[in-house]
């Protein structure tokens, strides 16, 4: 199983010390380097800066929202930096959430699984470069036929010749509908919050995806990069230290992520089992009393959803991970010395 650096997306200023960092993840034999998006820092930009002092790692996205752009400019900053990397370029996508999609973006959330299907095909076009990219689809038409076109839209291909028609293209996924079809017409899977105690619930879903015809990948061949926090800590004082300190994060994607009624993280927490605690930390966590919200987050869910240990114990713990047909996990390390203890520990 091969570790990957995850930067997330800035808080109110940019991150200090990434540079360390990343430096510490390429010559500690991590396999990748990856940067997300919320509605401020953009997932492409810190990959091109911080990208550019590595020969070695790839470079992700976990996730690009597809309503940030449309298709065709997403191909465009794949090619780009695909090439300026020498093909290391790893494209995740994910669709957010309605909040963000129509609060932010302007744009329509319906539909998000037949939306997806049209920007993954689209993103592949650009990158096959075998003729003018067009979509007949009703979400990103190309050229543009709506009542106010002009009528002279043509179908163009890209004027840059990729370096990769195969860019490999990771989807985040939740839902059953949205996790089969990730299976079906993607090379990877970013899923929130799969452990060794949930994977399972997914397993049946994943091969409903590789079952259909034209399917892209099979179970051997397809990847699943899973998030974690992983620490190697001293001793077991260390650790409880650590999970406590882990549990409002929980209680923020459990209770505080999302509108009341569609909170697609809470219901990740539901599918697990925690229907009740997930309705106690969401009425909590939206009325303002968030540390009671995480006070009642139990230490066994963290430890579930997190590796934290002494050195056995972690790689215990990963090879678990692994078994479940984890191939990446991705990891948010706070300094160098954590990337090299963690690489020491399980690499």
């Amino acid at each position: 199983m091969k570790l990957g650096l995850q930067l997330g997306y800035w808080g109110a200023q940019p991150p200090t010390g990434v540079a360390e960092l990343v430096a510490a993840a390429e010559e500690s034999g991590f396999d990748a380097l990856f940067a997300a998006e919320a509605w401020g820092s953009d997932a492409f930009t810190p990959l091109a800066w911080w990208g550019r002092e590595t020969s070695r790692l790839r470079l992700g996205t976990s996730i690009v929202q597809m309503s940030g752009r449309t298709p065709a400019s997403i191909a465009m900053h794949v090619l780009t930096l695909d090439h300026l990397s020498g093909g290391r370029v790893v494209l995740g996508l994910g669709v957010s959430g309605p909040q963000v999609v129509e609060g932010w973006y302007g744009a329509p959330f319906a539909k998000p699984l037949a939306r997806t299907r049209e920007v993954v095909d689209i993103v592949r076009q650009v990158l096959a470069r075998r003729g003018p990219v067009t979509n007949d689809g009703p979400h990103h038409p190309l050229p543009y036929v709506g009542d106010d076109a002009t009528g002279m839209g043509k179908a163009l291909k890209p004027i840059v010749h990729p370096l990769r028609a195969d860019v490999p293209i990771w989807l985040g996924a939740e839902g059953p509908k949205n996790v089969a079809q990730t299976a079906e017409i993607a090379d990877g899977w970013i899923p929130l919050f799969y452990t060794p105690g949930s994977a399972h619930l997914y397993r049946d879903w994943l091969d409903e995806g590789f079952a259909r015809p034209g399917a892209r990948r099979s179970r051997a061949d397809f990847e699943i990069a899973a998030s974690c926090h992983l620490q190697v800590v001293a001793d077991a004082a260390e650790k409880d230290r650590v999970v406590q300190a882990m549990k409002p994060t929980v209680a923020l994607y459990m209770g505080g992520m999302g509108a009341k009624e569609q909170n697609f993280h809470k219901q990740v927490f539901v599918r697990m089992g925690h229907e009740a605690l997930a309705d106690e930390v969401q009425e909590l966590y939206l009325d303002g009393r968030k540390d009671e919200a995480a006070a009642l987050i139990p230490d066994s869910l963290v430890d579930d959803l997190h590796i934290i240990g002494e050195p056995a114990e972690v790689r215990e713990k990963v090879a678990e991970w692994e078994e479940t047909g984890v191939t990446t996990l991705l990891l948010s390390l706070r300094s160098a010395d954590e990337v090299r203890r963690v690489a020491d520990a399980v690499l």
